[in-house]
């Protein structure tokens, strides 16, 4: 039985590395730490407080299968493909991923399943096309497959946070002239404006009683959102009707909600056309994907049309009654249903949401930015007239008098 060690070692340069591989003992780890062009120094089975371990990004993930499609395409064995791709890493986690790999086949074991010991690197959508693929004979073109639609996600996350970016910087600014405001320049112009007698104006009133707010509960204003926060996180651990409740309001929330559901649906008909398409069967598919949509309202949607499909219902008649996607969605996978061409069908329905989200944050991005300046202009302008109103009445009455 293997256990992870955590070993210190020099490489052939005399260059000091450290790092975590599973291994069945230590003469074991010494043979892996060789094949690695490593001599092995110390060891522990015990995380060393000093050794961070990293995560496998996405653009890594990336150049993996897009290596792994080219060389085995070309007809380079597995094993020598891992390897090359291996010797191409500087140290990392998962350069260490990569040897384990090359350990794991070398004993016999098929990729997939090799991989199926890293469900943080590989998850199952990944590890389930990588068996569909060596199960078909067509591991290239799954890799491709997978390639593209790495290369699809990234997209996606970075137009999310192109979405997200621009409001959440010019919020930080109103919020932050908004507490300078209140707590600095409002309190000394107070006294001024006190001291020109007289009755001030609502607005000045209203302006000065914020104002006090602010001095007076800063703190609770600061922190509440975090406190609140942290314990809706909590709630959500331990409370299933909390989840169904906050994924239920992330989908109706002006504006976002339907951005956020139509990226939900892309990554969803991506996923399971892929699955599709690389011979996995319609329910497993939709298993698998409903795994990774990422908001329990549709997962249980999908839930309901796996167990429709179960019952005997059309693939188009199930989604049909639990009302998920549009007319014209339907329709597309209602023709791919009766063409035998479904996975063409929801390639379709992912390129149809793909479009309709970068169309959207187009569009919001475009009213977002004149929205944010509007509101900082009237919230200075709130301010200036508050301030500026009574000194002007004040020498009116006095140029009349």
């Amino acid at each position: 039985m293997s256990q992870q060690f955590f070993y210190k070692a020099v490489d052939h340069r005399g260059n000091v590395v450290q790092g975590q591989l599973d291994a069945n003992n230590v003469s074991d780890l010494e043979t892996r730490l060789e094949r690695m062009g490593l001599d092995l120094i110390h060891y522990h089975t015990k995380k060393p407080r000093n050794i961070r371990i990293g995560k496998v990004n996405r653009v890594e993930l990336i150049t993996f299968c897009f290596h792994m499609e080219t060389l085995t395409r070309a007809g380079v064995p597995l094993i020598e493909g891992l390897s090359d791709f291996r010797d191409s890493l500087s140290q990392s986690r998962f350069r260490e991923i990569i040897s384990s790999l090359i350990e794991s086949i070398e004993g016999g074991e098929r990729l997939s399943e090799a991989m199926g010991h890293f469900p943080d690197t590989f998850n199952q959508v990944f590890t389930s096309l990588i068996r569909a693929g060596e199960e078909s004979g067509k591991l290239s073109v799954i890799l491709h497959h997978l390639t593209e639609t790495l290369k699809w996600q990234d997209e996606l996350i970075a137009r999310t946070k192109k979405l997200l970016m621009y409001p959440a910087f010019m919020g930080t600014v109103i919020i932050i002239v908004l507490f300078f405001l209140m707590l600095y320049l409002v309190p000394q112009l107070v006294t001024f404006i006190e001291n020109l007698g007289g009755e001030l104006p609502f607005h000045t009133r209203a302006l000065i009683f914020i104002s006090n707010i602010f001095i007076d509960y800063w703190h609770i204003i600061l922190f509440v959102p975090f406190v609140l926060f942290v314990l809706l996180k909590v709630a959500m651990k331990v409370s299933m009707g909390v989840c169904l409740t906050v994924d239920r309001i992330k989908l109706k929330v002006w504006i976002i909600g339907p951005i956020l559901e139509k990226i939900i649906l892309a990554r969803f008909s991506n996923f399971f056309g892929i699955l599709y398409a690389s011979g996995i069967t319609i329910l497993d598919g939709l298993k698998i994907s409903k795994d990774f949509v990422g908001n329990r309202i549709i997962e249980i949607a999908l839930q309901d049309v796996i167990d429709n499909i179960t019952d005997g219902v059309g693939i188009t008649e199930s989604f049909e009654r639990v009302r998920l996607f549009p007319p014209l969605v339907l329709r597309m996978i209602k023709i791919g249903e009766t063409t035998g061409e479904l996975d063409i069908a929801l390639t379709n329905v992912s390129y149809f949401y793909d479009r309709e989200v970068k169309e959207s944050i187009d569009k919001i991005q475009t009213m977002v930015e004149p929205v944010m300046i509007v509101t900082l202009g009237l919230l200075l302008g709130w301010i200036m007239v508050s301030v500026l109103l009574p000194i002007y009445d004040t020498i009116t009455s006095v140029v009349s008098t």
